[in-house]
């Protein structure tokens, strides 16, 4: 099947070539016209993605109306209708871009799996079963279940529970309900591998910024506090007021963690930087550190105290599926 944007997706019923739904294709998501496709329905005026079924097809633009001679789908699994990723909400067509300031491939990261396309992913692999088995299982196209699985989607809650019960497990884990618990909370790996990373690998997990653990001794006691980070040539900074907790790790060394935990492949990392921290009190030198941050301090306030962490040392840890 092939379309372009203005033609008219025709589904027909399969008995009496009767029309029971028609709308126009108002966004393509391959530059060849294949499927899927945003179709805007004529009879409510939604806009949803679509991946046509056997009884559905393309009117081109400017050949009139529908006639039962349009071309038909080849490429779809017999399903019997054409089946909408959500009602009422359009899934975007490209990875949105990246925001400004942003480093360079934050914009690719967009295009990746969303969390409910790797859970659904996850939970398809522990049953043992193939994205055609899964899809025979929850009664759907295997081509709309890879679209789940391999692009950030919100999929309808009729179609999570479908997907759950087909995948022997809940709804409330495909959305993910467990974002306000602490990481970890997924099984083990039956053979987990834990394994040292070199410097150079650990640098680049770092990234240039996100959201850390600076530990430190403060008046009250030992403290490990979250701050929003960036790295800039090759040492952690960060904003803080001078009367606030984070700002006794002046003077003294200090340790700072960022890690990664996939609930979903029950796999992470960490990175930890150990190293002195100072005051950055250059006037030159902080007004540099304001262009180049990518974010304000997200506690708010008046935070004007950049604090960099010397990356004495650098080393990190990875936990992955052992070889079998």
């Amino acid at each position: 099947m092939h379309a372009q944007l203005g033609d008219r997706l025709v589904v027909e019923s399969p008995v009496t070539g009767v029309t029971r739904r028609d709308g126009e294709i108002v966004g393509l998501h391959h530059d060849d016209g294949t499927p899927p496709y945003d179709v805007r329905w004529s009879d409510t005026g939604e806009i949803t993605l679509v991946f046509p079924g056997p009884d559905a097809h393309v009117h081109p633009v400017g050949h009139g109306e529908p006639t039962g001679h349009a071309e038909p789908v080849g490429h779809a699994e017999p399903r019997g209708h054409a089946e909408p990723v959500a009602h009422g909400r359009r899934e975007p067509s490209a990875p949105a871009p990246a925001p400004e300031g942003a480093p360079s491939g934050a914009g690719a990261r967009a295009g990746r799996p969303g969390d409910i396309g790797r859970r659904l992913t996850a939970a398809r692999e522990r049953q043992g079963l193939s994205v055609a088995e899964a899809a025979a299982r929850a009664r759907m196209s295997p081509q709309y279940l890879s679209y789940l699985e391999e692009h950030p989607s919100d999929p309808s809650p009729a179609t999570l529970l479908r997907l759950a019960d087909a995948l022997g497990t809940t709804l409330d884990a495909l959305r993910g309900g467990d974002q306000d618990l602490p990481p970890g909370q997924g099984h083990a790996l039956l053979h987990p591998l834990l394994t040292d990373l070199g410097e150079d690998e650990s640098r680049e997990l770092l990234s240039t910024h996100g959201v850390g653990r600076i530990g430190l001794t403060s008046p009250d006691g030992p403290a490990v506090l979250p701050v929003n980070y960036d790295v800039i040539d090759g040492d952690v900074v960060f904003r803080t007021a001078t009367d606030a907790a984070p700002a006794a790790a002046l003077g003294t060394e200090v340790a700072f963690e960022v890690d990664h935990v996939d609930d979903a492949l029950s796999r992470g990392w960490s990175v930890l930087v150990v190293g002195p921290a100072e005051a950055v009190t250059d006037p030159e030198e902080v007004r540099r550190l304001e262009e180049r941050a990518h974010s304000t301090p997200w506690a708010g306030g008046r935070r004007t105290l950049w604090v960099r962490i010397r990356t004495a040392r650098v080393t990190g840890r990875r936990i992955t599926p052992a070889e079998p």
